[in-house]
């Protein structure tokens, strides 16, 4: 089966995924953050990770789909699943085939979390970061449009939040641990052992 409407689709759901998997990624990296504040707790932001990361599988299982079910290019259903055999774009595929078959692996092992080791669980949860990084070369490469100004526009803009995000997350732990080592250097043991020190002697150590 083939139409205007089911490229029209599928072009679609593969630019607002792209969009919504970049939010996702950007509320994942700020939800790691220790810091809240009174007006936006990190609950917050994690409901909203949680949330869009739900929008996003839905959107890239509907994505695979309708490149199966358009029968204008030559995608066969295991094409979808299995990075390698492709006929068309067999590169730029395969991307996209590598961001669906992690994502799988992201979400099954999140639905299997309270199972599994928190580090195991962890680690696997940071391959986020390369299905994301595929589904966007993907669909720069695979999009018969993504060299279009407005197309562009989109792909930078979400690569571009994402590296800041992740600039902003690496400052802020440089950050903390150098004032973790400034108040360890002057006042964290010695001083901690000082004061403990005082509270044994009630005269504060004059003798």
């Amino acid at each position: 089966m083939t139409s205007p409407l089911l490229w029209y689709l599928n072009r679609g759901t593969g630019i607002v995924l792209v969009v919504v998997f970049t939010l996702t990624v950007v509320l994942g990296v700020l939800a790691t953050g220790r810091s809240v504040t009174p007006w936006w707790p990190r609950f917050v932001t994690q409901g909203l990770h949680r949330g869009l990361a739900a929008v996003s599988v839905l959107l890239l299982a509907a994505h695979a789909v309708l490149a199966v079910v358009d029968e204008f290019v030559d995608i066969r259903w295991w094409q979808a699943v299995v990075p390698f055999g492709a006929t068309y774009q067999p590169f730029w595929l395969a991307l996209g085939t590598v961001a669906l078959d992690l994502t799988a692996v992201v979400v099954a092992t999140s639905l299997a979390r309270t199972r599994l080791p928190h580090r195991l669980w962890f680690l696997v949860h940071l391959t986020t970061y390369g299905a994301w990084a595929a589904g966007v070369v993907h669909g720069f490469g695979i999009g018969t449009d993504s060299r279009v100004g407005w197309s562009l526009v989109i792909t930078v803009a979400c690569v571009g939040a994402v590296a800041l995000a992740a600039l902003a997350r690496v400052v802020a732990v440089l950050v903390g641990r150098s004032r973790s080592g400034r108040t360890g250097g002057s006042g964290g043991r010695g001083g901690r052992a000082a004061a403990h020190a005082r509270q044994l002697v009630p005269d504060g150590g004059a003798r």
